[in-house]
């Protein structure tokens, strides 16, 4: 029997839909972990709709949800894993809980989608307040194991613009150095080898030996693009991410293989039903394109894997 492994959450919950928590919570539970999650906002649906409704938690109001766990000395976790958070004193919160568990398991492993923003047709830009960068560059980053930002986000926290692949491995490199020992670019407008209808990740592990030595081992992802808006993706692509690297923690191609693989089943699934209910000619809207997550399941326990990493 596998030991028991459990991952706090601090992410955002929707009533309807699949973003943070609900995105998150379903295949780490299906791959076998035990999930707790914090909702740090609860809203009816996600924000690209027309219309949303709900509630957001503030720092203090997490502090007292983990003091909860403290009293019950139910605060030994083996992963923690955050994505979008809006507010500074929130996320500080989170680096002061982390350091804390960190110090209950040595071995804590945090998982940190540093979400800031994106760029649009070349241009970057931020969707949450400027002040969240130094929280995230000083004092997040530093105590994160796996970091899973975008083109955008990794130039944002280390102040380099990414040109080349080059380049984008020196960011990387960069990035190792501030803390986290694995760093996975999750998308970049880098030209694709295999051409222009592929999306280039890229991932970057290294490990020091016991004898003080390091070794980076670097992978190349290109996958299919796909032709719509997704939300959730990035907490998808986070939560099984940190799975697949618990199940193969010396091997980041396997692990980044499986977790783009399973991807790309749950979103060309979801193209396909969003395009049968918006109906021949029309775009789909934001409901039809909630992730097809449920109906994923097996993907997401054994993805086939249809998209291979290269070693570089």
């Amino acid at each position: 029997m596998e030991p028991e492994c459990r991952v706090l959450s601090i992410q955002s919950h929707v009533v309807r839909g699949y973003v943070g928590n609900k995105a998150a919570t379903f295949p780490l539970q299906v791959l076998g972990f035990e999930v707790d999650t914090v909702n740090s906002v609860q809203f009816s649906n996600h924000t690209g709709y027309a219309h949303w409704k709900g509630q957001v938690l503030n720092s203090d109001e997490l502090h007292e949800l983990y003091e909860g766990l403290k009293l019950n000395k139910v605060n030994r976790y083996d992963y923690v894993l955050t994505g979008y958070t809006r507010d500074t004193s929130f996320l500080a919160m989170v680096v002061d809980i982390v350091q804390e568990l960190k110090q209950q398991n040595s071995d804590l492993v945090y998982v940190c989608d540093p979400v800031m923003g994106d760029k649009w047709n070349g241009e970057g830009s931020m969707y949450v307040p400027k002040d969240l960068l130094p929280v995230y560059r000083d004092k997040v980053v530093p105590v994160a194991d796996i970091i899973t930002p975008n083109q955008f986000e990794a130039e944002l926290l280390t102040g380099r613009k990414i040109y080349t692949e080059k380049d984008a491995l020196e960011v990387m490199d960069m990035l190792h150095a501030m803390g986290p020992e694995t760093v996975v670019i999750t998308s970049s407008d880098l030209q694709a080898p295999l051409g222009n209808d592929y999306l280039i990740a890229l991932g970057s592990h290294r490990k020091t030996k016991a004898d003080g030595s390091r070794i980076t081992q670097r992978i190349r992802v290109e996958s299919p693009k796909v032709d719509a808006v997704f939300v959730g993706t990035g907490d998808l692509f986070a939560a099984m991410l940190l799975a697949w690297t618990h199940k193969h923690p010396n091997n980041l191609k396997v692990a980044c293989e499986k977790t783009v693989s399973a991807m790309q089943h749950v979103l060309q699934r979801t193209i396909k039903s969003a395009k049968v209910q918006a109906g021949e000619g029309n775009k789909p809207n934001s409901a039809q394109l909630e992730l097809r997550m449920v109906q994923s399941k097996k993907d997401i326990e054994n993805p086939e894997i249809i998209v291979k990493a290269t070693v570089l």
